[in-house]
């Protein structure tokens, strides 16, 4: 299951185009933290890219540091996606522009095993034959969601609308083609073992949504990092390290420079971004900053 926490960060944009170590106890009350460094504060939210209709509300910490920030950070631009260009770009990189398809890239097991997912979900596999891995199991991850319920108005996309509609500064912590190309490079070199994983996330998908769910909103961060963060350590290395861990010590030196200005930032990035050893809340912590939460 710990492929789905991330793909659902990056299956956000294919939706567009149509998706801890513990600080606190088990038992905590959100997952929005305040990071402060002298009278210098950077509120962190931890977000689910896709939600439910009954999942509103969000908490109210969310709202308390949306009101609180004049400037408000998501991982990439949405707004940037919804260009034709852009879209067209996107599709560049996700999609094999040479003579490889799924087909010729996959071990018998692994087509034959995605093949067989496909038809059970009413698809034709031809449709899918030029995607890269990545984009495969990230489309197949959303379409799934939006079968049990969830809509891509997650809470990115709800404060992006926010924010632009009440004059806020919107800011990004990765250009849009930054993030397609994690996307795209998913499973590189091991596709067919990445593909067999993830078809086992998707089929453990409906059962583990509600757990997944409630740990997020109270900020149950322990929680959070058995279900995402640490199965990914153990079993793909090299995916944890380009998709969670590098871009974690990116985002780090960013917020760094917001807690050294005089604003209040409201930063959201994808929980499994925040939890584990390694996790943002964990190496503000190695820093020395002071970080609380709500």
């Amino acid at each position: 299951m710990y492929l789905t926490r991330e793909l659902l960060t990056l299956g956000t944009v294919l939706l567009t185009l149509g998706a801890m170590l513990a600080i606190n106890n088990a038992t905590a009350d959100s997952a929005v933290w305040q990071v402060s460094s002298g009278s210098n504060t950077v509120f962190i939210g931890g977000t689910v890219h896709l939600l439910r209709p009954s999942d509103y509300p969000l908490p109210e910490e969310y709202e308390q540091a949306y009101q609180t920030s004049s400037e408000i950070y998501l991982e990439t631009d949405l707004t940037a996606m919804a260009d034709i260009s852009v879209q067209r770009e996107i599709l560049q990189q996700l999609t094999y522009q040479d003579d490889r398809t799924l087909e010729s890239v996959l071990s018998d097991e692994a087509y034959d095993a995605l093949s067989e997912y496909v038809a059970t979900s009413g698809m034709l596999m031809m449709m899918f034959e030029k995607f890269k891995p990545g984009m495969v199991i990230s489309t197949l991850q959303v379409l799934e969601f939006q079968r049990i319920g969830f809509t891509p108005q997650g809470v990115d996309a709800y404060f992006n609308t926010r924010a632009m509609g009440d004059s806020k500064t919107l800011g990004q912590l990765e250009t849009v083609m930054e993030q397609i190309g994690f996307l795209a490079s998913m499973g590189e070199g091991h596709e067919s073992e990445f593909i067999l994983m993830s078809l086992e996330d998707l089929e453990e998908t409906p059962d583990v949504i509600d757990d997944m769910i409630a740990a997020w909103r109270i900020g149950n961060n322990e929680q959070m990092a058995e279900l995402f963060v640490n199965d990914m350590r153990k079993e793909a290395p090299d995916l944890y390290d380009s998709l969670l861990r590098q871009r974690n010590l990116n985002w780090i030196t960013q917020i760094e420079q917001m807690l050294k200005d005089g604003d209040t930032e409201f930063v959201l990035v994808g929980a499994a971004h925040l939890v584990g050893s390694g996790g943002l809340l964990d190496l503000l912590n190695e820093k020395g900053y002071s970080v609380s939460q709500l």
